[in-house]
């Protein structure tokens, strides 16, 4: 059987989906609830047989969700740093998903022509959040949680050109910046379409957001309900559990 981890530092963990795992490195960024949330988000917004793809993958956990969900007849997946694009490859391996899933090593910035030449269903991206870097020596952290190689501007931008007329923009992302989500998504063609503020708990104010624009659509946005995460009690809504667990 071929081992898929390469050093000491990554290890492997159970997604409770369909046996599914996921390899990850202790040392660097590791997946959260919000991945779980952006690929339910997806689900619920998208057709089986849609074309879509993952923008800053990562280890590719988002797409391996998705395919745990029977979501998207096909899944594109692009990652700037090439030691995580050889992990998502080798988790997309790993789960035997390497037929509906394709890892891409580029910059949505300067898109590979393989991209370019497709027009997708969807396009759907857990970005960094932080508008800023700051020091850290750890790179591959750092590119993760700030904009060091990526921003709203120039993601929209990219994301209007690949995809399809009236395919669809979804997203997770800070609730502080819906201001700039929703900006840059009309400068680029992309009409907001519906928006779910995320809350840790009640009386807390909202941490995250899902957003969902479609391109050349027409104005319209409906504010669906919130989503809380922890109840009273500290532990996992009822509705939170429902998204993990079905």
């Amino acid at each position: 059987m071929e081992n898929f981890v390469r050093n000491e530092q990554e290890r492997v963990d159970n997604l409770h989906i369909k046996g599914y795992q996921i390899i990850q490195n202790i040392d660097h960024f590791r997946y959260g609830t919000d991945a779980v949330l952006l690929s339910w988000y997806v689900a619920c917004k998208v057709y089986s047989k849609s074309h879509i793809i993952d923008i800053g993958t990562g280890t590719g956990i988002v797409p391996i969700l998705l395919a745990a969900n029977n979501v998207g007849e096909s899944i594109d997946a692009l990652e700037i740093q090439d030691y995580y694009a050889d992990l998502a490859r080798r988790n997309i391996k790993l789960n035997k998903l390497d037929h509906k899933i394709n890892v891409f090593y580029g910059d949505m910035r300067f898109l590979p022509e393989e991209i370019i030449r497709n027009k997708y269903d969807a396009v759907i991206s857990n970005p960094p959040y932080m508008r800023e870097s700051i020091h850290n020596s750890n790179k591959a952290l750092a590119i993760a949680r700030h904009e060091i190689t990526w921003s709203m501007e120039e993601f929209m931008k990219s994301a209007s050109r690949i995809m399809k007329d009236k395919g669809k923009c979804i997203l997770i992302h800070r609730a502080d910046r819906i201001v700039d989500i929703f900006y840059h998504m009309r400068l680029n063609h992309i009409e907001p379409k519906s928006m779910r503020l995320i809350y840790p708990k009640r009386g807390k104010n909202a941490n995250l957001v899902l957003v969902e624009g479609a391109k050349n659509g027409k104005p319209q946005l409906t504010v669906e309900e919130s989503l809380i995460i922890y109840g009273e009690d500290g532990k996992y809504t009822d509705e939170l559990l429902r998204i993990y667990y079905g």
